[in-house]
């Protein structure tokens, strides 16, 4: 008597694959924004408190005009001693990243994961219609990595 099959008995597959996980399922849909007219002292005391590396900007219609990140907390504070300036009068608009990539919550997670690694980002935007709809991080799409424990990558 021969041996039939060396792989052994397969899991069967789980409903959904690699391929239909989206950015949307995903990302956080409750965020912590900033507005442009913010000090960057009240920003850093919010960053610190909700243990959060940085957020969006958005105005009055929750439309995005920019990322405010720790690094950008930095250069104000660099800045501030440098020209011995009062950090109060600091605001967002001033330091803020203005040139926003965004990504599209359709896109699949693996796709995301493959532009976070060439861009060298922490997180992205979701817009939809003009509006802030949620933000995706590099720990959102190891959170997607983790429910495909099991199955294939491909």
């Amino acid at each position: 008597m021969g041996i039939k099959s060396f792989t052994g008995r397969r899991a069967k597959p789980t409903k959904g694959n690699a391929t239909d996980i989206k950015v949307s399922d995903y990302m956080t849909k409750k965020l912590i924004t900033f507005k442009s007219d913010q000090s960057v002292l009240e920003v850093m005391n919010l960053l610190i408190k909700n243990k959060i590396s940085g957020g969006p900007v958005v105005n009055e219609n929750n439309e995005l005009m920019g990322i405010i990140s720790e690094g950008d907390c930095m250069k104000q504070i660099s800045e501030s001693r440098y020209y011995n300036m009062p950090m109060e009068d600091m605001i967002v608009e001033k330091y803020m990243v203005k040139e926003v990539e965004t990504i599209d919550g359709n896109m699949n997670v693996f796709d995301a994961a493959n532009k976070f690694v060439n861009s060298k980002r922490r997180r992205f935007p979701i817009v939809e219609n003009g509006k802030l709809v949620g933000q995706i991080s590099q720990k959102d799409v190891l959170k997607a990595a983790l429910t495909l424990n099991g199955q294939t990558w491909k």
